[in-house]
């Protein structure tokens, strides 16, 4: 009887280890993907706003670490792959925190329209969407507001975060589009790649985002904050803005966390699902 025992036990904890180290499925990501998606469609309007406010503010701390490293390294030959890592900070700060980040719904909120398509989900998206999208800018022109009129940064931290909003704000309307369809499908992967990183999950956010960075990549809500900045500076006129800026990298970046990494994404799997659009093996 013990040895019978003895056995089951042994046989559970084979099995246990054989699960842990097996990489999820595809369609099990997709599942986690797709549940938190249906949360997010579900949550109040306050939380959303809330929480979209503290992102858009916090991700200015990707700006304000890249300028802390560009002040302090000029000079240095290999200081433009060095400083790019300051721009992952802001990033880890609201991705691991859980915050409303619009680049992520472009993917964590279209999983769950692709696998049963509704009126109410569209309808639903498009809300949190304009919630998110609107709250992220707020919260980022509340944290220029604050780095620009108050003496919370060194001088030479300031230049440099102003410096790097200049060449942010640079870019021709389609080489801005352009660049942000890596950055959108970049962030898209990591929030792919998030339910399989586990303990890895801040070298993932840490390393895909100082790719955008240093690919020199554009981002709609950090570069909201260097858009802001630029603006209050008198850099460019509010028009210049939201037509060389604004519409083209949001464009892009929702071109590419959605019509082409949540497109592929949705292909490999759909075979693999039940009608409801759910993974088969996986309860609800």
């Amino acid at each position: 009887m013990n040895d019978d025992k003895e056995e089951l036990a042994e046989e559970k904890a084979d099995k246990i280890a054989v699960e842990e180290a097996t990489p999820l499925a595809p369609r099990l990501i997709y599942e986690v993907i797709r549940r938190d998606g249906e949360e997010e469609l579900e949550r109040p309007k306050s939380s959303l706003i809330w929480s979209g406010l503290a992102a858009g503010a916090l991700i200015s701390f990707s700006l304000i670490a890249e300028a802390v490293l560009r002040s302090e390294l000029r000079g240095f030959q290999g200081r433009f792959l060095i400083e790019n890592f300051g721009y992952s900070f802001g990033f880890l700060v609201v991705i691991m925190g859980k915050m409303q980040l619009f680049t992520e719904n472009t993917i964590t909120t279209v999983l769950p329209i692709l696998s049963k398509p509704t009126r109410f989900k569209f309808r639903r998206t498009g809300t949190l969407w304009s919630i998110v999208l609107a709250a992220n800018v707020v919260g980022a022109l509340a944290a220029a507001l604050f780095f620009t009129f108050t003496s919370a940064l060194p001088d030479q931290v300031l230049s440099a975060a102003l410096e790097i909003s200049e060449h942010a704000m640079s870019f021709e309307p389609w080489e801005a589009f352009a660049r942000a369809i890596p950055a959108g499908i970049l962030v898209a992967a990591i929030v792919w790649m998030l339910p399989q990183a586990e303990k890895q999950s801040f070298l993932l956010i840490f390393a895909f985002t100082w790719l955008i960075a240093a690919g020199d990549f554009t981002h709609i809500i950090v570069g909201s904050v260097e858009m802001w900045m630029v603006l209050l500076a008198g850099g460019i006129t509010p028009g210049e803005a939201l037509t060389n800026f604004f519409i083209p990298v949001l464009a892009g970046n929702v071109f590419g966390g959605t019509a082409i990494f949540s497109a592929l994404a949705w292909g490999q799997v759909k075979e693999e699902l039940a009608p409801n659009g759910h993974a088969t093996d996986v309860g609800d």
